[in-house]
């Protein structure tokens, strides 16, 4: 006998199920074979474009001050910004300055 186990269980298929039956599967597991391909391929390319940004847009990031003048002894742990103040965290204590003109709006203790 000649016949593979692949053919013979294409074989026994046919045989209880039906050849159109076994067809119409062989085409529907082909479909959805190639639609997981395609849907990975394009899942891959969004990523990889995704990620190949570079720069991003100048508009989203904030401006930052030419110079930052800490009160004496203070060391910047942290900065973050706000729309129109910066706060430099240092040892226990927040300091808020004005974006514009660089004054100290407010001192917080953190205890």
């Amino acid at each position: 006998m000649n016949d593979t186990p692949e053919q013979d269980l294409d074989a026994a298929l046919e045989a209880t199920v039906g050849h159109g039956t076994v067809r119409y599967l062989k085409r529907l597991v082909t479909a959805l074979t190639l639609t997981t391909i395609v849907g990975l391929v394009v899942l891959v390319g969004v990523v990889v474009m995704r990620f190949s940004q570079t720069n991003p847009k100048p508009s989203s990031l904030p401006v930052m001050p030419d110079q930052i003048t800490l009160p004496e002894g203070i060391t910047a742990d942290a900065v973050t910004f706000g729309p129109d103040w910066y706060a430099v965290v240092a040892g226990n204590d927040i300091l808020i300055f004005d974006r514009d003109s660089g004054n100290l709006i407010k001192r917080i203790p953190v205890r």
